[in-house]
């Protein structure tokens, strides 16, 4: 009797968990929408990434926040072009797909040419395959991806939400990026193609990319060192919210895998907010119910003030720049070191250069972002592969003349090639 007692309590006591607020239960059901099995794992070329581009839109539209393009629609449309190095090992060259992009404008005469973009990319992997670190298992099965990155066009949608019924100084640019997964593609082409001219009038980048398992209070925001003032402004804002973060890691550069580095190879200020890897990062197990509403929700307030602080504080931010990582330069793998870094979005009859590292040998020699590398020593240079070939039939010492096309020019530039590890 006592047993059964027992159990009638057990199972008539009230549920003391906390109600989830009304902008959790929104972050929670962009989630659950971007992350439906249904969206195909809003892999590039699914008609669920395509739904899931609607959806943004109709998102932003519900919030009042005006259209970006100059259709006055909320799509950047693009074409992944059919020799891109990114796509090499998909079926994706020549496929079409778009940014969905949404602005709110400053208000300030001063001000509002300089813009304050806040991103998140809204692909992922679709039904496995490359990128997929269940595979070969999994392949052929949809990948939700709720937290890479449902959680971040969630946050990316609330933050819009939060910022519309004001009036920044700065004007405000939020995109939700194509193509991350396969090479930050969608980020890249708007860095070419900014919407807003030029390129430079960009004061700083917000990315949000994976954002919805926080964890012991733990917010990690990668990219602090790239402006000066960057670390200071986290920490007072951090101290400001009614419930601060107990951790808040704020440091590095702002080289990394997701669409601020775009922004930061265009030597622009970046931010990117990030809650940690797990087990689940790019497996068939990232599902929504694994989403922590309450600490997206958290970070989404955060970001917002953070932006709102970003677009309306008077003076410049103090661009820190950093050399890229050296396995993201030209070659891979062995052979002789030359330091640049492609383009990976396209090959134009060689390889474009979007930057050179600093005090590399593609330094010294006088390459420059833009240039595209048409020949290196007596090898014809007109993709990736043929530029990695040629750099591997060299040593070290070796002094090479590279060929590029600058504008309307061929320019034969002398190259000492360095040693892989070194510069």
């Amino acid at each position: 009797m006592l047993i059964t007692s027992l159990l009638i309590a057990a199972l008539v006591a009230p549920d003391t968990t906390p109600p989830l607020s009304p902008a959790a239960r929104r972050l929670l059901a962009d989630v659950r929408y971007l992350a439906d099995s249904a969206r195909e794992g809003r892999g590039v070329g699914t008609r669920g990434l395509d739904e899931a581009a609607r959806y943004i839109a109709d998102q932003f539209k519900r919030a009042g926040v005006a259209p970006g393009a100059p259709d006055r629609s909320y799509f950047q449309p693009f074409t992944i072009a059919a020799e891109a190095p990114a796509v090499l090992h998909t079926k994706l060259g020549g496929a079409k797909t778009q940014n969905v992009v949404a602005v709110l404008a400053g208000s300030s005469p001063a001000l509002r040419g300089q813009v304050v973009v806040v991103g998140a990319h809204y692909d992922h992997l679709g039904y496995g395959g490359f990128g997929a670190l269940d595979d070969p298992d999994s392949t052929g099965k949809v990948h939700d991806g709720a937290d890479d990155n449902a959680s971040g066009i969630a946050a990316l949608l609330e933050v819009a939400r939060q910022l519309r019924p004001r009036h920044p100084a700065r004007t405000i640019v939020f995109i939700a990026f194509s193509g991350e997964e396969i090479g930050d593609l969608g980020s890249a082409y708007f860095v070419k193609h900014p919407l807003v001219q030029p390129v430079e009038s960009i004061y700083a980048m917000v990315n949000m990319d994976m954002v919805g398992r926080l964890r012991n209070e733990h917010l990690l925001v990668l990219g602090a060192a790239t402006a000066k003032e960057f670390s200071a402004l986290l920490d007072s804002l951090n101290h400001a919210q009614r419930v601060p973060f107990d951790s808040l890691r704020a440091s590095g550069d702002g080289w990394g895998a997701s669409d601020h580095a775009s922004f930061f190879a265009a030597k622009r200020p970046v931010l990117h907010f990030f809650t940690g890897l797990h087990e689940d990062y790019h497996r068939t197990t990232d599902r929504v119910e694994k989403i922590n509403a309450v600490g997206l929700t958290r970070v989404a307030g955060f970001v917002a003030d953070v932006t709102w602080t970003l677009a309306n504080r008077a003076g410049a931010l103090t661009f820190v720049d950093a050399a890229p990582p050296q396995m993201a330069m030209g070659g891979s793998g062995y052979g002789a070191y030359l330091g640049t870094i492609p383009d990976m979005t396209e090959s134009p009859g060689g390889v474009r250069l979007s930057g050179v590292r600093a005090g590399s040998p593609a330094q010294h020699a006088g390459l420059q972002a833009g240039d595209i590398i048409t020949a290196l020593g007596a090898k014809t240079v007109g993709n990736l592969f043929d530029m990695t070939d040629a750099l591997r039939s060299h040593q070290p010492g070796d002094t090479v003349v590279i060929t590029v096309t600058r504008g309307e020019q061929a320019v034969h530039l002398n190259a000492v090639l360095g040693k892989r590890g070194g510069s």
